[in-house]
């Protein structure tokens, strides 16, 4: 109790504060965090530039579900109790920097999430437009289509991270919960793309730590992204863009791929033992390969909208295993989308989003896990999101000892999501 009023007070004075900081303050090369930001991926590269001095944009998000959802299994494992209540209300506070021309920092901090009600920073790092700093026209040719993020940050593999929420800014996402097999993770590294004639390149290099420490060095590793893509508004009707990406981990002491979200998922205690609690087990509802210490993970994602109506799919083809496994296994995903938005300015929609799993898992079973999602949402205002989501999933292919053998929850979820 203490720490979620100690992340009220922050929150607080974090709307307070912004009234004061962030008015009429934006940036270059930013994603708007609210209902401008929608099907945003990779930052526009614009060298056009509006820096006169340092300025500091405060935002932030707040997000609360109702949760209505049953779950059952064969009765191997006895599960937890749910019923229909409200979620714990989680908040985010974004610091946006202008500290030169081309130049601008991103810091985000969880204020209260899901695992951690207490306040902790997610991460962060520079993107640099422009080395007019430098020197004056360094490379400026080269610059005009290139940008360059360093830092300890959320990494560029695939486009279905851009889509997902990040605890409380769910702004982004038409439905309540991300992906099964949610990829997603934050490591210190460096990455650089190039866009030119809707053409889209990246490169990049990541220290494969989630966590970051000087003990243990030779556990050290290191991880590999890169991401080709053609994005293109055809004309005021039609945008299509298409992408693959690849990450690849050598070796490294342990790989968060599918684990690094520590703020966790939407459906709170879904095939959870007797014991389980929403913070300690707070990664109910996903699935995660569990590689360890060697992945080769590759995914492409289709994007086409077509004036109000718009398709995004997910194909995921990802191998790896343990030190301590002979063979690699191999987990792949299958996911679509299809949102249609109303309304004089597209502030309704309706969706549905089918995602389906099959893995060779750690155990030694050769699961499958499907899930449907049914979801509506209005834009109150273009900071001010309500969503509506009815939820099923399945899981097969498990043991008869297993949890999650014929284990199966569905329900309705409701989210209210505020972003600024």
């Amino acid at each position: 109790m203490r720490n979620l009023l100690k992340s009220s007070i922050l929150f607080i004075a974090l709307l307070v504060g912004t009234s004061f900081y962030a008015q009429d303050r934006n940036l270059d090369n930013y994603r708007q965090p609210d209902k401008n930001g929608i099907n945003v991926f990779e930052t526009a590269k614009d060298t056009a530039s509006t820096f006169t001095d340092v300025k500091v944009r405060i935002g932030g998000s707040s997000t609360l579900q109702y949760q209505d959802l049953s779950h059952e299994n064969s009765g191997a494992v006895a599960l937890k109790e749910i019923g229909g209540n409200f979620n714990l209300a989680t908040a985010n506070l974004d610091l946006d920097v202008a500290l030169a021309d081309g130049v601008r920092m991103h810091l985000r901090t969880y204020l209260s999430s899901r695992h951690h009600p207490e306040p902790y920073v997610k991460g962060g790092y520079f993107q640099i437009d422009k080395l007019d700093f430098i020197s004056e026209g360094l490379l400026e040719d080269f610059m005009q289509y290139a940008t360059i993020k360093v830092g300890h940050m959320e990494n560029n593999y695939g486009d279905a991270h851009f889509r997902r929420s990040d605890n409380s800014q769910a702004i982004y996402n038409p439905f309540v919960g991300n992906l099964i097999m949610d990829a997603f993770t934050t490591e210190v590294g460096a990455e650089l793309y190039y866009q030119r004639s809707g053409f889209i390149g990246m490169v990049g290099f990541t220290n494969g730590k989630l966590n970051q420490a000087v003990d243990n060095p030779d556990t050290g590793g290191a991880s590999f992204l890169a991401k080709l893509g053609y994005d293109k508004q055809v004309n005021d009707d039609f945008r299509f863009r298409l992408t693959g990406s690849i990450y690849n981990t050598g070796a490294v002491r342990n790989s968060y791929l599918y684990s690094a979200d520590r703020t966790g998922s939407r459906y709170y205690l879904v095939l959870e033992g007797e014991d389980a609690s929403a913070s300690g087990n707070f990664r109910s509802g996903r699935y995660n390969p569990n590689f360890g210490n060697e992945i080769t993970a590759i995914m492409f994602n289709p994007f086409l909208k077509y004036q109000g109506l718009e398709f995004f799919g997910t194909i995921e083809t990802s191998k790896g295993k343990r030190n301590s496994e002979t063979d690699e296994r191999t987990a792949k995903q299958f996911a679509g989308e299809l949102i249609y938005r109303f309304g004089a300015t597209e502030n309704f929609y309706l969706g549905t989003r089918y995602n389906k799993v099959d893995a060779e898992d750690a155990s030694g079973d050769d699961i499958e896990i499907s899930r449907f999602q049914l979801g509506a949402g209005w834009f109150m205002t273009k900071n001010i999101l309500m969503k509506l989501e009815y939820v099923s999933q399945k899981h097969d292919g498990y043991n008869a000892a297993s949890i999650f053998n014929d284990g199966k929850f569905d329900g309705l979820m409701a989210e209210a999501v505020i972003s600024f």
